[in-house]
């Protein structure tokens, strides 16, 4: 029996849209100022959905209960088997002394934590991003940067704030080009509107990430290396969105990034160096700052084999981000488990779409195919390369699972939550309520894009979930379908520092378990205030010449 989504259950717009904020209430509280343990909040958040889908929105609790099992199993694949992965590779590298090495061989590039932080979590971070999305970038950089030293919220919290700018272009550019198939949106207008939104928050979020670490002065100190960052990032973004597509946006962008700004550090170096890997006004000086240790010298040999794991997980990464290569897999072992009792029994109605539309429920167990699987295989060549032999892999590996089974089942917890919200429409309530606001909308429909991210994770996903509702909301209030289209996918950004997912990975990754909530808070503000300028950036395009120049219609 299919079930109709209702999106008003209490006859009162802003009470339904309280009922369906709750959940995200609950785990945002438990885990921000509670502090609870991530798994636990994430339960409780999961177990609020499905009271309020059920009791409040009437879906039937069997379906509830369905929901939260398939976003459970997408939790563990791909999400899960990506962070599993990637952290049994830092741990090979870390335990062999590899990792020093590589760490040094950074520190020779520049000793200055802040031009690091501009090579790895912003250029490096966005090349992963571009070529696999998904947590990638955030566990590879936060890993890099807790080894170098780095504390655990600056490696985390700087990671997450770094991954922005390229997220719309992610994994060759997979939001994009879903939520121009799913909506009927013209591809290449798409990507262009994108394109001449982000640049400017490309250019931006160098400043803001150095701004975060280091304050206003330490950001002024290296703003001409902070400039050939950003700006060499903003133009590729730009030329490769606008003329080429959306696939390799953020890998060209992020190349040229990375090459701009090492040969400009062979010119250029700042007065004063950098040490502290605390963030300023929020940490204590460590030992390690007021006593900074000197990189070591090593051979070039032990320098590449320090750098051959990354560069092999950087090219198993890539070719698993390839259509054709995912395409290849798929045919080989990639079943599909219909979930019974779930797919095509839910549907989608007025005003959320134009015409009623059932939601698939699907699960895909594409192992071949999953980001995670390159990741493996890359940790395991690299493991051998490195010398260690096959029964302690094997033991590694299971030290690893161990290692971060709470993350595993916080981030199937996490998913399971986003999952009943999507079945449920309690996140069509949640964003019909930003389409009431009329003229204001394109500020508000931005925060749609933001809300998307932060509920699901996944700028696909919220691109999934509220591309059809911009453009139907544009077209009722004369705007361009495209602008807001693209406002979705560029405010939805700004949400990946903060989704639940997103928190854990970073956690896992710099191994500072049980401080989720501490991660949020910092990260918090510069989510919102960023998504706020995306925003107002936006409003501008739809309404104030001569931004309105730089709309696609």
């Amino acid at each position: 029996m299919v079930w109709q989504q209702v999106y008003d259950p209490m006859g009162s717009m802003f009470l339904s849209t309280l009922f369906a904020s709750l959940p995200v209430i609950v785990m945002l509280v438990g885990l921000g100022f509670l502090h609870m343990k991530a798994h636990i909040a994430a339960g409780l958040g999961l177990l609020s959905a499905i009271l309020v889908a059920v009791i409040i929105f009437g879906m039937p609790i069997e379906m509830a209960g369905k929901s939260a099992l398939l976003g459970g199993l997408t939790g563990l694949l791909p999400i899960g088997w990506i962070v599993l992965n990637i952290i049994y590779l830092y741990q090979l590298t870390e335990q062999n002394g590899s990792f020093k090495i590589l760490q040094d061989s950074i520190a020779g590039i520049t000793e200055d934590r802040r031009l690091q932080l501009l090579l790895i979590a912003f250029a490096f971070g966005a090349f992963f991003e571009g070529a696999a999305g998904f947590g990638t970038p955030v566990a590879v950089t936060a890993a890099i940067l807790i080894g170098l030293g780095f504390s655990p919220l600056a490696a985390s919290g700087l990671s997450l704030i770094a991954n922005t700018a390229p997220v719309a272009y992610g994994a060759l550019g997979t939001p994009i080009i879903t939520m121009a198939k799913v909506h009927g949106y013209d591809l290449m207008a798409l990507s262009g509107m994108v394109g001449r939104q982000l640049p400017f928050f490309s250019f931006l979020v160098p400043f803001w990430l150095i701004w975060a670490f280091a304050g206003r002065k330490g950001m002024m100190q290296i703003w001409p290396a902070i400039l050939v960052t950003g700006l060499s990032f903003a133009i590729s973004q730009f030329f490769v969105s606008n003329y080429i597509g959306p696939e390799l946006v953020d890998i060209i962008a992020a190349l040229v990034s990375m090459i701009s700004l090492v040969l400009f550090l062979k010119v250029w170096s700042p007065k004063e160096i950098w040490r502290s890997t605390s963030l300023k006004n929020h940490e204590e000086t460590t030992t390690s700052e007021t006593n900074p240790l000197k990189p070591q010298s090593h051979s070039r040999g032990d320098v590449i084999r320090a750098w051959l794991p990354w560069v092999t997980l950087t090219v198993f990464v890539f070719i698993w981000g390839l259509p054709d290569v995912k395409a290849y897999f798929n045919g080989i072992f990639a079943p599909k488990f219909p979930i019974d009792g779930l797919h095509n029994l839910v549907e989608k109605v007025a005003p959320a779409v134009s015409t009623p539309t059932k939601e698939a429920a699907i699960y895909v167990f594409g192992l071949l195919s999953a980001t995670g699987t390159g990741i493996l295989l890359a940790a395991l060549i690299s493991g051998l390369l490195m010398k260690y032999n096959p029964l302690t892999l094997i033991i590694s590996y299971f030290k690893t699972i161990w290692t971060v089974r709470f993350s595993l089942l916080t981030i199937v917890l996490m998913l399971g939550l986003g999952t009943v919200t999507r079945y449920s429409g309690l996140d069509t309530t949640l964003g019909l309520a930003f389409a009431t606001t009329g003229v204001l909308y394109p500020f508000f429909g931005t925060l749609m894009g933001w809300l998307g991210v932060a509920l699901t994770g996944s700028d696909t996903a919220s691109n999934v979930l509220f591309g059809g509702m911009q453009k139907v909301a544009a077209d009722q209030l004369g705007l361009s379908p495209n602008l807001m289209g693209a406002a979705n996918s560029s405010g939805g950004v700004m949400g990946k520092m903060i989704d639940a997912q997103s928190i854990v990975v970073a956690s896992t990754a710099t191994r500072w378990y049980g401080h989720e909530g501490d991660i949020l808070r910092y990260v918090f503000f510069h989510s919102i205030a960023l998504a706020s300028l995306v925003g107002v950036f936006v409003t501008l395009q739809a309404y104030v010449y001569p931004f309105t120049a730089l709309v696609i219609k």
